[in-house]
């Protein structure tokens, strides 16, 4: 559904995006990370037409997206730096992006007014950091767009409205087929909800994962040995970080979990078991098999 080819952007003498090339398809969550000034903000605006791509191209259903109405309206973009025209409620906004996107559902929108118990004619700048969160997300749900940018998308918000949130947004992906891209700096936040992740880094993507891909490439195992530690070799394994504490040695390996447990128990342990890896543990040690230091990119 969305395509970019060689994506640049430069401010001034600076570049934030170069030669960015990826795709998106509708039914997914997709999660960006990266720094702050890893590009995400940028990327996400050239997505939804927001800005000019100084080289390469965003196209949306094989239409480009920048100067396009038909185009944007496919698309609702969420910004991290939320923008209200002065004065206005909630209920005005609505009813100017009922002008501006073709699917716009108003009973859907009543019917998250009770979900975010927002004042609908009171002047959204009188709103808290969250209230106009909450607001700026109700309309984009209610806008019935084939997708979603969301920068940032949980700042401000306490945690019943964030399950509120993510619930919303994976019961509209399973009956609208829905694409949603979320960025963010926190990898944690984004663990538990997406369907894949992009790590943006200086303007350029350095790797992206399904989360299943992820997890089954990597395993970690705890195991405790008799006696003596042996050496450690796991033929056809690639033990990416080992680590011992008393008898304990914890091994994170390059292999499923079924395959790194049959090779460290032929090694005759006393106890082994398979331990969960976090995604950021993933992401740790691709990064460093890249040649990367993770925790100076993305911390």
């Amino acid at each position: 559904m969305i395509s970019t080819t060689q994506l640049q952007k430069v401010f001034g003498d600076k570049a934030a995006l170069s030669d960015l090339t990826t795709s998106y398809e509708r039914g997914t969550i997709y999660g960006l990370v990266g720094a702050n000034g890893s590009g995400k903000s940028t990327f996400l605006r050239l997505i939804s037409g927001v800005y000019y791509a100084d080289g390469g191209e965003v196209l949306i259903d094989g239409e480009p997206v920048y100067d396009n109405p038909d185009a944007k309206s496919k698309v609702f973009f969420v910004s991290d730096d939320l923008y209200f025209p002065p004065g206005s409620t909630l209920d005005e906004m609505a009813a100017f992006y009922k002008t501006v996107y073709p699917r716009w559902d108003g009973s859907l929108y009543h019917r998250l007014g009770e979900v975010f118990p927002l004042p609908k004619n009171k002047k959204i700048s009188t709103f808290s950091k969250g209230m106009r969160r909450q607001a700026a997300l109700m309309l984009a749900l209610s806008s019935r767009t084939d997708c979603l940018l969301l920068d940032e998308a949980f700042d401000g918000l306490d945690p019943v409205v964030r399950f509120a949130v993510r619930k919303l947004i994976a019961d509209d992906i399973a009956q609208n087929n829905l694409l949603v891209i979320i960025s963010s700096h926190n990898l944690r936040e984004l663990e538990d909800f997406c369907d894949a992740i992009g790590l943006l880094h200086q303007g350029k993507m350095l790797m992206e994962f399904s989360m299943d891909s992820m997890r089954s490439g990597f395993s970690k195992v705890q195991a405790a040995f008799p006696g003596a530690l042996p050496e450690i070799n796991l033929p056809g394994i690639r033990v990416v970080s080992q680590s011992q504490s008393g008898s304990l040695i914890t091994l994170v390996c390059q292999a499923s979990e079924a395959e790194a447990l049959a090779a460290v128990k032929a090694l005759g342990p006393a106890f082994v078991e398979a331990v969960p890896l976090t995604l950021e543990e993933v992401f740790v040690y691709e990064m460093e098999a890249a040649g990367y230091n993770y925790a100076k990119i993305v911390f």
